[in-house]
């Protein structure tokens, strides 16, 4: 549902758009519609959004805005990015709250998952 003056779509660059698509669907079950080769959206899943075919990544490091996911079973998770061919660029963590890390996808972009 749209609503009035709330965040209602994200986008991401990725370097290899197949493989991020591929991760993002092993990893979180999520479900793509293709427009072209060089833009790819999702939804249900949270937020909507897309992923473009992009030289450019999104990393803390560069400023950009970090994108968290909530686990119920955070070791879990990490098994499941790892096997997709996720790297883990900050291991788990404790942080007032809970445990998290930071990980990146085929396509370069890094994002997190914590749990409490």
């Amino acid at each position: 549902m749209n609503e009035h003056e709330k965040i209602n779509y994200v986008e991401f660059p990725s370097t290899d758009l197949p493989e991020t698509k591929k991760f993002f669907s092993q990893v979180f079950n999520w479900e793509f519609h293709d427009f072209g080769s060089e833009y790819s959206s999702f939804s249900n899943q949270g937020v909507n959004g897309g992923f473009y075919k992009s030289d450019l990544i999104a990393t803390t490091s560069t400023g950009a805005a970090l994108i968290v996911f909530y686990s119920n079973d955070i070791d879990t998770t990490q098994q499941k990015i790892e096997k997709a061919g996720g790297t883990i660029i900050k291991p788990i963590f404790s942080f007032p709250g809970g445990r998290r890390f930071h990980f990146s996808e085929p396509g370069g972009n890094e994002f997190a998952v914590w749990s409490e």
